[in-house]
């Protein structure tokens, strides 16, 4: 007896009294309002089950106490109506350290004006001497152990140059300009002055990736071998007079360091056309040191970055002062962003659920019970022969 007085009285705490199944009435709309509730519940679910899957990234900044890195750049840059031939790649920095005419982890691959490659396969090569691109033209046998004249430009380390390019790196070394190479027998026997020629009409990609002290700093893009002269970079454009270079590029990829989920690299896929030959192209570039922390604990260090830009004529006698190219300009910003990943919590995405089933579930039944009885009333009506 006591045990079923207190279940009684728990009765009279149920919210949710039952009517008897006789008493309920089924209606069109009311299917109508349930379907079109059921679906808007199903799709809800869904999108609230995708957010939920995806990852919480929080983001932080603080200052970058970061010693001794190396920057990592990846370069992919096409150059439609510039030859391979004509260019050269160099990166220096505040420091002082200088990489000249790299050759190091940087390709190159010729493209015909269509835009479509000549060679099947890239080749690994000096970017800003392609000399040793040229078809041999050797007609006598050479002795692999001759010392040919350096033309005056024999050094302590290179007293022997055996080949056009050989010559060309000891011109390099003397800071002397390389133009006229009539009198020079390893150019004429490879064929250098043809071969220059011939690619005239080609274009060039070249990509891989350079790496340089995490300093501010600057690699660029120009036509002419690349030299120290008293203290000052120079390009030697001597070897192609009357040559109008026309630095037209696309930017297929410009990055530094790995890429992390959802990073922007503001200059990818973007092209760039010269209107007039011999432009010199500036970026401007602000790196931002970034450190993105996987769920897993996995920690990737790197960066993002903005960009302005900048456009000059350095024709002789017409433009400013300069060198036709294009440049990247880069310093590092001192703060870092850090990016956490986190699991999304599941007690929210369990309250969401029920936010949702309960709030469409209150709000169809406030739907149904309006037309239920908006369609009694003017049934009501009707039968009064009221209903105009």
């Amino acid at each position: 007896m006591q045990a079923n007085d207190i279940f009684t009285r728990l009765r009279q705490f149920d919210a949710y009294p039952k009517t008897l199944e006789d008493f309920r009435i089924k209606t069109f709309a009311g299917a109508t309002v349930t379907f079109i509730s059921g679906l808007l519940m199903f799709i809800l679910f869904v999108s609230e089950f995708n957010y939920y899957l995806t990852k919480d990234v929080n983001a932080e900044l603080f200052v970058d106490t970061s010693r001794g890195q190396k920057l990592k750049i990846n370069v992919d840059i096409i150059f439609p109506k510039l030859s391979c031939a004509f260019l050269s790649i160099d990166a220096m920095d505040i420091s002082g350290e200088q990489q000249i005419d790299v050759d190091h982890n940087m390709f190159k691959k010729r493209l015909d004006l269509e835009g479509n490659p000549i060679d099947e396969e890239a080749e690994k090569q000096n970017l800003g001497d392609k000399s040793h691109e040229f078809v041999n033209a050797i007609k006598d046998p050479l002795d692999p152990k001759r010392c040919e004249s350096c033309y005056g430009a024999e050094s302590s380390d290179q007293k022997c140059c055996n080949t056009c390019e050989d010559v060309r790196e000891a011109y390099r070394r003397k800071g002397w300009a390389f133009s006229d190479v009539s009198g020079i027998t390893q150019c004429l026997r490879e064929g250098w002055s043809d071969k220059i020629k011939v690619q005239q009409n080609e274009g060039c990609e070249v990509y891989g990736y350079l790496e340089v002290n995490k300093v501010a700093g600057n690699f660029h893009f120009a036509p002419g071998k690349s030299f120290q002269q008293q203290h000052v970079h120079v390009h030697d454009l001597q070897a192609f007079p009357g040559q109008k270079f026309n630095l037209t590029h696309k930017i297929r990829h410009l990055s530094f360091g790995k890429d992390y989920p959802g990073i922007v690299n503001p200059l990818d896929k973007t092209d760039t056309i010269a209107e007039q030959s011999s432009v010199m192209f500036q970026y401007f570039v602000k790196i931002v040191p970034t450190t993105y922390v996987k769920i897993n604990g996995n920690v990737l260090a790197t960066n993002q970055y903005s960009v302005t830009k900048h456009s000059k004529i350095v024709s002789r006698g017409l433009g400013e002062s300069g060198l036709p190219g294009v440049f990247m300009m880069y310093e590092l910003s001192p703060m870092m962003v850090k990016y956490t990943e986190k699991q999304r919590s599941f007690m929210h995405f369990l309250t969401s659920v029920c936010a949702i089933v309960g709030g469409i579930f209150t709000v169809a039944g406030l739907i149904d019970s309006m037309i239920y009885h908006s369609a009694r009333a003017i049934q009501k009506k009707i039968d009064l022969g009221k209903a105009s």
